[in-house]
């Protein structure tokens, strides 16, 4: 019986915060890579804490050209988890000057290990999974985006 009852708070509260709509702005970023391919995406980004805490949460579906930009203050080291979120996805950290300085491919949903940036990043990049695969993105790859310095 307990557990039943703490299975049904547990849901309902996790029901309350998916229904809890966060506004995200939307704007367009560019991928560079060092073979002068460019890839342009559609992203919502995540700028204040609440948005960085929500993310892509509770989605259930994203367009192939579409993404989430967590744009932080600093860089600094990062880390990812995949609570909440259905969605399988490639993470890109990126430096205060937009270059690319480690990947995260095919994050698993609900996955709770920490995803690490292993180096200082100014910003995450998230992208569905096999994004990276099949556009060949690396490491030293540069984001064009407002944010960053050209």
């Amino acid at each position: 019986m307990t557990l039943l009852v703490l299975t049904f708070v547990w849901w309902t509260s996790a029901q309350a915060l998916a229904e809890d709509e966060i506004e995200f702005a939307r704007d367009h970023l560019s991928i560079e890579t060092q073979d002068g391919q460019s890839f342009d995406f559609e992203v919502e980004l995540a700028v204040t804490p609440q948005q960085r805490q929500r993310g892509l949460m509770f989605r259930r579906e994203m367009s192939a050209d579409a993404g989430m930009l967590f744009l932080f203050d600093r860089e600094a080291s990062r880390s990812f988890w995949m609570k909440n979120t259905y969605l399988p996805l490639d993470l890109l950290f990126i430096d205060a000057d937009g270059v690319i300085v480690s990947i995260a491919v095919d994050a698993l949903p609900h996955d709770l290990t920490p995803i690490p940036s292993g180096e200082p990043a100014a910003a995450v990049l998230e992208l569905n999974a096999g994004t990276v695969s099949s556009l060949g993105l690396t490491v030293g790859n540069q984001v064009i985006f407002r944010a960053f310095p050209i």
